[in-house]
């Protein structure tokens, strides 16, 4: 039973976990410096509740912030508590969840206060890929406490009181608010990749029990499976059509179509995110080239290629599905990069990471090529070149090296259009036809669109005991 006081942090804390399953851990905890006066202030928890409850049965840390205690400033002893439940978390295997509302470190504390908000980083860092750490910024998220989330695995903000920053908008040379409000949630969502979603505050509690369902409680939990109550041979009619938007393609394949998508907003030319298939979590990658909103309507098309956020976005999404043995799923369907002087400032870096993320994971790798797969840009989407385990492709698929008609004119250059459109047509039946790309074991199995979920679910099951080696090292440097 909880024994954290009925504020507003306590509030979060029991929406967020089971019913009457919070233990407060630290509730005397007060801050030790007397300097300005500071053992006049009443300073209830220094400012943060911390303890462990569960979500859906399953162990979980947390710490909820409490802007009403000195703006919810990190101070010394605030600063240690999250580090003591770090230690916790880490020596149980359990995942952190930090609920922040926060104005930043406490002045009055000064060097003490830096040296244990490091502590905060340096158990980050010793968490990350070990435990799941999940940050929601309902408040002020600033300065340095801005690196916390970007220490985290998931970060979720308020969309209308939080507020992540380093430097605040207006100190911005050139900038003002009203111009590009940088620390807004919008902002963070769409611009940074930082954030997996906005939304209410009620919004995030469900999105994180959510999330935490389908999540491994560590990096060795070989036991987060759920009963499986859909059809494994389950036919997908409609999945065809779906092609655009994957992310509706994969909630077909998904166990009762069940889809939890992650950084929705940011380099949406890729769609990453977490289905269950046969009651195992796996984690999805998918190329896109349309979205829509809840009612349907076309919200956003765009070329068929990778950018250099989408390439980024699946890069870090491979590496967290790795480090908790969590197999991964794409969807490929890829023209190739995106062309603007934007995109090409970080291409070539980008994909570099999403091409090593893709080839250094040894956790099961399943591809689908759904649609057309051309050039270097398909061989980075998990190709089997690069590492993919089984490689299924749509029997209306194509592979090859660039769109036939484009092909035909490099190669017959100043041919007449008739000439061009024959060659056009040989060119895709000999090289870019999915027959000749499974006949040099490129594709293992060409396959209906209809039934992508029963053949993704089978191989799955026969990788379920994949081992694979690596050459000894340290770590990648990409």
């Amino acid at each position: 039973m909880s024994n954290a006081t009925q504020s507003v942090a306590a509030a979060r804390i029991n929406s967020l976990l089971d019913a009457n399953s919070f233990v407060e851990i630290g509730q005397a905890v007060t801050a030790r410096t007397t300097d300005f006066n500071m053992t006049e202030k009443k300073a209830p928890s220094d400012g943060v509740i911390t303890g462990y409850g569960v979500i859906d049965g399953s162990l979980v840390y947390v710490y909820s912030q409490d802007a009403s205690v000195l703006n919810g400033t990190v101070g010394e002893m605030h600063a240690k508590k999250i580090a003591k439940i770090y230690d916790l978390a880490l020596k149980v295997g359990a995942p952190v969840i930090g609920l922040v509302d926060c104005a930043g470190l406490r002045l009055q504390e000064a060097t003490d206060a830096l040296e244990a908000f490091g502590e905060i980083y340096l158990k980050q860092t010793l968490a990350s890929g070990v435990i799941p750490q999940i940050t929601a910024v309902f408040g002020t998220c600033g300065g340095g406490m801005a690196v916390v989330p970007a220490l985290t695995d998931f970060t979720f903000v308020e969309e209308k009181k939080g507020r992540l920053f380093v430097n605040t908008p207006n100190a911005l040379e050139g900038n003002r608010v009203e111009k590009c409000d940088s620390a807004s949630a919008q902002f963070q969502s769409e611009e940074t990749g930082l954030v997996d979603g906005i939304g209410t505050e009620e919004e995030i509690l469900g999105q994180i029990r959510t999330l935490v369902s389908m999540l491994p409680e560590n990096n060795e939990d070989n036991d987060s499976f759920k009963e499986c109550t859909d059809d494994l041979n389950r036919v997908c009619d409609d999945i065809a059509g779906c092609t655009g938007d994957t992310a509706i393609a994969l909630s077909r394949i998904a166990d009762n179509g069940e889809f939890f998508e992650t950084k929705a907003a940011y380099g949406q030319d890729v769609v990453t995110g977490f289905l269950r298939l046969n009651g195992a979590t796996v984690g999805a990658v998918a190329n896109r080239s349309e979205s829509y909103d809840a009612d349907g309507n076309k919200t956003e098309v765009s070329d068929g290629t990778l950018s250099s956020r989408g390439a980024r976005k699946a890069a870090d999404f491979v590496k967290f599905c790795d480090a908790f043995e969590i197999p991964v799923l794409t969807l490929t369907n890829v023209t190739g990069f995106k062309a603007t002087l934007c995109n090409e400032k970080m291409m070539a870096k980008s994909v570099g990471e999403m091409v090593h993320a893709f080839a250094s994971a040894t956790v099961p790798k399943v591809n689908v090529v759904i649609g057309k797969a051309y050039g270097t840009a398909y061989v980075a989407m998990n190709s089997k070149s690069v590492g993919a385990d089984m490689v299924y492709a749509w029997d209306t698929a194509e592979i090859g090296m660039m769109d036939a008609s484009l092909a035909a004119k490099i190669m017959y250059e100043g041919a007449d259009a008739s000439t061009l459109n024959e060659k056009a047509a040989e060119y895709k039946e000999l090289q870019n036809g999915i027959a000749s790309a499974a006949a040099r074991g490129y594709v293992d199995t060409v396959i209906k669109a209809e039934d992508t979920r029963k053949y993704v679910i089978g191989a799955f099951e026969m990788l379920f005991t994949k081992r694979e080696d690596r050459p000894s090292k340290k770590h990648g440097t990409v």
